[in-house]
């Protein structure tokens, strides 16, 4: 039985046991619908797909977590592992470690400096933290969304804390030890800071672990254990680009 479509467009209807054709073969019977319906719908669901493929939208990825915890060797191996994506670069008043870059690192300033583009409002987020000054610069993190990179920021939590006030379709993900004594070991191992200053940190981490369950999502950094969160990284990362509705972030 054929009808008339809502364009004038020919609609095939079979009854039950009625054959396309005289021929009861599925590949025969496909290929006369084809015929009879047009291409439009072919057009009209190409159109459907490329609006699917427009809602991605650039993502800001925020890597936080404890003191100590392991977020300098994770962004080292996310930058392998998403070379196409823009990674934020610190800016800090404490002093420089060995083997640190300006501009790689960290953008190291004097604190004037940092204070006079605070009051300007050029940082995405500012924080005090152990006496020194952090923050992240808007301009680098803008002209990258406004490329169409995904960004990832490292930062306290803190800084954390106050990019998702500002940007709040940024996806959080804090960075967990698995557990306290692994956490005091590491930070041992630095060899940067006295005993005092190395049991303040501890403190402030513990504090800091409070905070996890305001993050969107945690994952755990183990002791030798790197790959394991950088799987895991990847594919919140994976997972977050094909969620729908996808908010444009603006800054």
């Amino acid at each position: 039985m054929t009808k008339t479509g809502s364009e004038g467009s020919a609609v095939v209807e079979l009854e039950p046991g009625e054959q396309t054709g005289g021929d009861s073969r599925p590949d025969r019977q496909v290929a006369s619908l084809k015929a009879v319906a047009g291409d439009h719908l072919g057009e009209d669901a190409d159109d459907l797909i490329g609006d699917l493929r427009a809602f991605r939208r650039p993502r800001v990825f925020i890597i936080s977590g404890p003191s100590g915890v392991g977020k300098d060797a994770v962004i080292e191996q996310l930058r392998e592992r998403f070379p196409e994506a823009f990674f934020a670069v610190t800016a800090t008043t404490r002093e420089r470690r060995p083997g640190e870059i300006d501009g790689v690192h960290y953008f190291f300033l004097d604190e004037s400096d940092f204070r006079q583009r605070l009051a300007e409002g050029e940082f995405l987020e500012s924080a005090t933290v152990y006496g020194n000054l952090y923050g992240v610069l808007k301009g680098p993190v803008r002209a990258a969304l406004g490329r169409g990179q995904d960004v990832f920021v490292k930062v306290d939590v803190q800084g954390a804390a106050e990019i998702e006030r500002i940007v709040p379709g940024a996806v959080s993900i804090f960075l967990s030890p698995e557990s306290a004594s692994t956490l005091l070991q590491r930070l041992k191992h630095r060899k940067t800071d006295d005993p005092a200053e190395l049991m303040t940190r501890f403190a402030t981490a513990t504090r800091e672990l409070a905070t996890a369950l305001s993050f969107d999502y945690v994952v755990f950094n183990k002791q030798d254990r790197l790959e394991d969160a950088l799987k895991e990284i990847a594919a919140i990362v994976r997972a977050e680009s094909c969620r729908t509705n996808q908010e444009e972030i603006h800054l």
